[in-house]
């Protein structure tokens, strides 16, 4: 019988996200094999969907995996790599980035060495996201020499407050050039998808954090003030969803089929619905209020609604947001330099600059605030034979 072996980690939530971080020098260095250490790790493929048998906890923003190394670049400080592990499926996808979890990555630097940080006031660390080959801004607090991780910055959708990390994602419309190298991919701000059983839906297909594809929720037959208790338990409303994720993707040239890319691309395109400001109740007991938000938006992840918002959804809906014509804007009234949106656990505000020139729409930056704390630290066991390359 085979023994376990261990391998140093840090357990972390960034944002509304926890993942496993490693350092690349301590998984292994052929891809096949780093997977399979990942995958068991998290706890996957798991048929129950539990993930009793790893750290991962059975949803998709609780399913990640994270390694974070230093840069060669010479204008970043670390690089930065995410996978999203699926839950049921032997898959780990590194389409994209995950933009809650980037909170995290600069504090994970301090903590291990890999960047030299004053031992008051602001750690500014330039990441390289290597997923999507964008740059990243993270302004990590620090205190007597150590990161502060405890403070009064309340997040919706974390339970206790802690620090604020202002995180400014640079030029991040076009992601690693999948799409095209444009933000809009194919040129135009609103695209109309023929979907079999579904019709005619008019949807936003941009690419910027990660690809996405936004839609009105009344394409749905919804308001956008949904939960995910009212999403999650309709299977007819999931297979549409994601009948329209797949036919946004293969439009952006994300894959080569819709059944392709449902089965081995299920990290990005993200789906988004929108809807009116509307009163509701978040999941947390609290009363959001139509008067405080300037739309309500519901996003999809790894087949499910998202407990709140995913980090570079909300990086893809400030962009939309400042350019004309896209679902986002239209419901908006207009273009937005900055907007608050609801979401299944509260709101959050995010804020974009967006320039046009005869190339058509880019967005400089947006801008958000997070938090991140470490919630263990120490190895992650495994079967040793897992090390072995494949």
């Amino acid at each position: 019988m085979t023994k376990q072996t261990s391998i140093p980690a840090l357990y972390m939530r960034g944002g509304t996200s926890k993942g496993v971080f490693f350092l690349p020098e301590d998984l292994p260095a052929d891809p096949a094999c780093r997977d399979a250490v990942l995958m068991r790790v998290i706890g996957s493929p798991d048929p129950y969907e539990k993930q009793i048998d790893g750290m991962g906890a059975a949803t998709s923003s609780t399913s990640k995996a994270v390694i974070v190394g230093r840069s060669e670049r010479p204008d970043c400080d670390v690089d930065y790599l995410f996978g999203q592990v699926a839950i049921g499926q032997p898959l780990v996808d590194w389409s994209g980035n995950c933009g809650n979890l980037t909170a995290a990555v600069g504090p994970f630097a301090i903590h291990r060495g890999l960047v030299d940080a004053p031992r008051d006031g602001i750690a500014v660390v330039r990441i390289w996201q290597a997923n999507i080959a964008k740059r990243i801004i993270a302004h990590v607090p620090m205190k007597d020499g150590a990161v502060q991780e405890l403070g009064d910055f309340e997040l919706d959708g974390v339970a206790f407050p802690a620090a604020e990390i202002r995180i400014e994602f640079l030029d991040p419309g076009a992601g690693d050039g999948e799409t095209g190298g444009a933000m809009l991919p194919t040129g135009r701000p609103t695209d109309v998808l023929s979907i079999p059983d579904l019709g005619e839906i008019e949807a936003t297909l941009i690419d910027a954090g990660n690809p996405a594809v936004f839609v009105a929720a009344s394409a749905l037959g919804l308001t956008g003030a949904e939960s995910q208790q009212d999403v999650n338990v309709n299977p007819e409303l999931l297979a549409a969803c994601e009948a329209i994720r797949a036919h946004g993707a293969l439009a952006m040239g994300l894959g080569d089929s819709v059944e392709s890319i449902s089965r081995t691309r299920q990290h990005t395109p993200k789906l988004a619905f929108f809807g009116p400001p509307a009163s509701y109740v978040a999941s947390s007991g609290k009363p959001v209020a139509a008067a405080d938000i300037d739309i309500n938006a519901r996003i999809l992840s790894m087949g499910k609604l998202h407990h709140a918002m995913t980090g570079t959804g909300a990086v893809a809906i400030a962009a939309a947001a400042a350019v004309p014509g896209t679902v986002v804007s239209r419901m908006l009234g207009g273009t937005r330099s900055g907007v608050r949106f609801g979401h299944p656990s509260g709101s959050l505000a995010v804020g974009a600059e967006a320039r046009q020139d005869d190339a058509g729409w880019t967005i400089v930056k947006v801008t958000m605030s997070r938090s991140a704390r470490r919630l263990m630290e120490g190895a992650v066991l495994v079967p040793e034979d897992l090390l072995q390359p494949r």
